[in-house]
């Protein structure tokens, strides 16, 4: 038991992109683990507590860098910002603990030919769950593992980046539960290799593209501790326009993208700074994505926004408002009764909330924006393209975290939503990763941590098809859930046997 717990958490931190060293089919030794303590453990609270600390030790590792921004950024000392990664994995422990009690339910009481996706769809609540309360942080999306093979991917386009995750897990519960020379185990072979066929097919397949376009992404890396500085304003403008002069020269562009709030002033009040980005646009005839504090007055006050521009070469622009923000970066939930709790990183203040998520229009571009950790939303990703997006626009800033794990884990999300949506995705940043990645998920351009430069990418894929997974939206989203219940069901009118009678214990 013992040996299965630390496998679990080992193979969830060596899955997922880290400092050190990443395999991502380790990833499935966390629900293979998890699955094979819920049935073998020698009762129901047993297998809950052990479930518990495999999701809280592994979400703890796998967030080891949420400490960094805390310290570095929000004043606070070591000793209390190195709790913070644990407070976080102690309350993340409560989904798989909840998810050890479904499966040794399941695994009890359920024929093995049922078990599998009864096994999905758990693990596939759990994940919706988990990305939905309490404002939701689905960071730990198992499917993220497996970004850097596209090959395994591809299923996010019909069953989203949670159903896949479920159906991954499922395999792997199966295995680690019924055992590969079993029944169950050539089900995991034939469902393994239809996701590989399925796989191979999509990315040899041609995209039924629209059109393509030509993007350059500027990436400043300007000094975080520097940002916000009234006098650092002008050199960070003045680097943004030198860096984007140099590369419309360069290379064929018909977008360049600036990062989020990579103007740290207000471009809306006009003045010199904002004149000037107006008149690069004017000149080169490009136009140009960037991110900058937005305000609007009301009576005695202001409310703030995070927002990102489209500026035309014409002057005309449209504008974004971020809608899901940072809980305790960009907001203080309840901050009318928690008076005594300050944001924990630096900013220009607490922002509100955006409403309107559709497209900034260019021409024959529709850009569905998603600022920051936006991009780990799937629910907002699909709200862009049902409103119309042909392409999906990420703009970040991930300096806080320094050289970590954490910008690597924020490139994986972001590329299961192209995946998802069968969208490109430009993803801007400030420090890094930024990139490009085409609808079935492949990189096509990738630029470095910490360091300014410029990263053109031509013959981006304008797409105007939509996956099986966006049509049917609605449908995945409540199916799964259902399919559990009606399966939980069952399998709580079923006689329950020992679990010694079923697996050889």
């Amino acid at each position: 038991m013992t040996i299965a717990v630390v496998v679990a958490i080992a193979g969830s931190w060596l899955g997922l992109a880290n400092p050190l060293f990443r395999l991502p089919i380790l990833a499935l030794l966390l629900p293979a683990g998890l699955a094979f303590v819920a049935v073998r453990a020698p009762s129901f609270h047993s297998a809950a507590k052990a479930g518990y600390w495999i999701g809280a030790l592994s979400a703890c590792g796998s967030l080891y860098w949420t400490c960094l921004p805390i310290h570095d950024f929000g004043g606070l000392p070591w000793p209390l910002a190195l709790p913070v990664p644990m407070l976080m994995g102690l309350v993340l422990g409560l989904y798989t603990a909840a998810l050890a009690l479904v499966l040794r339910l399941g695994a009890l009481r359920l024929p093995a030919w049922l078990f599998i996706p009864y096994c999905a769809g758990a693990w596939t609540v759990m994940e919706m769950a988990r990305g939905t309360l309490f404002t939701g942080f689905p960071w730990l999306t198992l499917a993220a593992a497996f970004a850097p093979w596209p090959v395994a991917i591809q299923g996010a386009a019909f069953l989203g980046a949670y159903g896949l995750s479920g159906l991954l897990a499922a395999l792997a519960a199966a295995l680690a539960v019924y055992g590969p020379v079993s029944r169950p185990g050539l089900v995991v072979l034939v469902l393994a290799a239809g996701l590989f066929f399925l796989g191979n097919r999509r990315l040899a397949g041609p995209l039924a593209r629209d059109g393509a376009f030509h993007v350059t992404i500027v990436q400043g890396n300007v000094d975080q501790s520097r940002k916000w500085e009234a006098e650092a304003e002008a050199e960070t403008v003045e680097k943004y326009l030198e860096l984007s002069r140099q590369a419309v020269a360069g290379a064929p562009t018909d977008l360049l993208v600036w990062p989020e709030t990579s103007m740290p002033f207000y471009y809306q009040d006009g003045g010199p700074l904002s004149r000037s980005i107006r008149e690069f646009a004017a000149r080169s005839g490009i136009p140009l994505v960037f991110g900058a504090p937005a305000y609007e007055r009301t009576l005695g006050s202001h409310i703030l926004y995070n927002r990102a521009y489209l500026l035309a070469p014409d002057g005309l622009t449209a504008a974004y408002d971020k809608e899901h923000l940072v809980p305790f970066g960009e907001y203080v939930p309840l901050g009318d009764i928690l008076t005594f709790v300050g944001k924990l990183v630096q900013g220009v203040g607490d922002f509100r909330p955006g409403q309107a998520g559709t497209p900034l229009p260019h021409g024959s571009l529709a850009l569905g924006t998603l600022i920051c950790y936006e991009a780990i939303f799937p629910e907002l990703a699909q709200k862009r393209v049902a409103a119309g997006a042909n392409v999906l626009v990420n703009i970040s800033n991930d300096a806080w975290f320094g050289d970590s794990a954490a910008p690597r884990q924020h490139l994986d999300l972001a590329l299961l939503r192209a995946v998802e949506q069968g969208r490109a995705l430009i993803r801007g940043t400030n420090t890094g990763i930024s990139a490009v990645i085409d609808p079935r998920g492949r990189v096509m351009a990738q630029g470095g941590l910490f360091t300014a430069l410029t990263l053109p990418c031509p013959e981006v894929p304008i797409m105007s098809e939509t996956t099986w997974y966006h049509r049917h939206y609605s449908l995945v989203t409540w199916g799964i859930p259902g399919l559990l219940v009606l399966l939980g069901l069952t399998a709580l009118l079923l006689p329950g046997r020992r679990p010694g009678s079923r697996f050889g214990t």
